[in-house]
């Protein structure tokens, strides 16, 4: 497929799926998809949500996981009907999904079998956050409840998966491995206000003076250490090395 490393595009599109059950080669459907776009790593509200009709069965298992049943799909458009509007939407961003290879590999299938054959890495390009996260937190738990949890993204009211939701959560933890946040506005505070800021923590260190310790502070904190070391059998400076 061809995925590459995260890019600095200026427009990216966070995109999650849903589908009947885990494998294509069962005959599974692609039966929901979430994107919400980031423009310059701001989420700018725009968005699009499908749910499909897969001319098939939810496996039970996969409904455990999403919720989405049999009759929820009823009447629901079919992926034909919205695949236009939906390249149209993922034309040259960056596309950042969990897992990329699954998702990928799904939207991929429902245009295929649309007639519409694509390879999805020639119209966008695919960052996949999987792959991230295992480069960063090697042998660790790297889903996105795990990743929420490790970086403080708050996902309290994901009680279930959806698409459209673990896109949005995913945004927020995308822009936390990559050094972002979407809350605290500190980008948008101009370049002088900025300089500002940092030229107050510029402090010269060598004005300051230097004030030594007269002999009696100093035997008072010696015989101090001595009634400690001997407290500590011996270890006080071994106990503290080793807690930091």
């Amino acid at each position: 497929m061809g995925m590459k490393e995260p890019m600095t595009a200026e427009r990216a599109v966070i995109l999650d799926t849903e589908t009947t059950g885990l494998e294509i080669s069962d005959g599974h459907r692609m039966i929901e998809i979430g994107c919400v776009e980031m423009q310059n790593r701001r989420l700018t509200g725009k968005h699009v949500h499908y749910y499909l009709q897969p001319d098939r069965a939810v496996d039970p298992g996969a409904y455990e996981v999403h919720g989405i049943s049999n009759q929820d799909l009823e009447g629901k458009p079919r992926f034909p009907d919205i695949m236009d509007e939906l390249l149209a939407f993922l034309e040259g961003a960056e596309l950042i999904i969990h897992n990329a290879p699954f998702d990928v590999g799904y939207i991929e299938h429902e245009y295929r079998l649309a007639d519409r054959p694509i390879v999805l890495a020639e119209h966008c390009v695919v960052t996949d956050t999987l792959r991230m996260a295992r480069k960063q937190f090697p042998g660790q738990r790297n889903n996105l409840d795990a990743l929420c949890k490790r970086l403080g993204v708050n996902n309290g009211h994901r009680t279930l998966h959806g698409a459209l939701l673990d896109s949005e959560i995913l945004a927020d933890v995308y822009l936390r491995m990559t050094g972002g946040q979407t809350t605290l506005g500190l980008d948008e505070r101009s370049t002088d206000e900025q300089a500002r800021s940092l030229a107050s923590l510029n402090i010269d260190v060598t004005a300051l003076p230097l004030i030594e310790a007269d002999s009696a502070s100093v035997k008072a904190h010696d015989a101090w250490m001595e009634r400690l070391d001997r407290a500590e059998d011996g270890n006080a400076w071994r106990r503290h090395a080793e807690a930091e």
